[in-house]
């Protein structure tokens, strides 16, 4: 099974709180996503590989190390896309991918409507960006995508996620760890995380 990670860290702690404050503004509620997905970014890039590297200080002659593995970010549409910078600031050379994801409102299944993946598999390690865990539904649609595309190492990043998201999650797919800023309380009748913080795409664009 799978291994869920909840932050522990203080900050992701107080940048998260002010995120579900329902007056936190468009403009800040995106701060403050990119933000958390960079305290995230190192919390969940911690068993990367890396090679050893050769090279001169100012002063001596050392070896040091460089990252082996090449990573992809797979931000499942739209919610997922406040999270890209903050990765990107850790490891500006990561490739981003992008597969779109809609939840049916009636059935609460996930619709493909947007893939650009290439036939083959340019990176070695994927990271699955995805604000809410709610049903688990377009996290466990996308990790069957890149599966297919012939990914081996697979991780989600997400912010929150439901006990009910987390259990399909890893039902579906029990080799992928699940890295969050928070574990919430349940699903309401219409799916949505509670306490959560609502419509992450909404309140990062300021639709809805």
């Amino acid at each position: 099974m799978s291994t869920v990670h909840e932050s522990t860290h203080p900050l992701i702690a107080h940048k998260l709180s002010r995120l579900r404050d329902k007056k936190t503004e468009p403009k800040k509620f995106r701060e403050l996503v990119r933000e958390i997905a960079g305290l995230l970014a190192y919390e969940s890039t911690a068993d990367l590989l890396t090679t050893p590297r050769e090279f001169e200080t100012p002063l001596a002659k050392m070896t040091g190390a460089e990252l082996k593995e090449k990573i992809g970010l797979i931000p499942i549409l739209r919610a997922g896309l406040g999270m890209v910078e903050g990765f990107w600031e850790l490891m500006p050379s990561a490739e981003v991918w992008h597969i779109g994801l809609y939840r049916d409102e009636h059935t609460l299944r996930p619709v493909e409507y947007y893939n650009k993946l290439p036939l083959e598999p340019t990176v070695s390690v994927c990271l699955i960006l995805d604000p809410m865990l709610a049903t688990g539904g377009s996290a466990t649609a996308t990790a069957d995508v890149l599966k297919r595309w012939g990914v081996k190492k697979i991780k989600y990043v997400g912010l929150i996620g439901a006990p009910e998201g987390i259990k399909a999650m890893q039902t579906a797919h029990p080799d992928i760890d699940i890295y969050l800023a928070a574990v919430d309380d349940h699903l309401n009748e219409r799916a949505y995380i509670v306490p959560g913080l609502g419509d992450a795409g909404d309140r990062q664009f300021g639709t809805g």
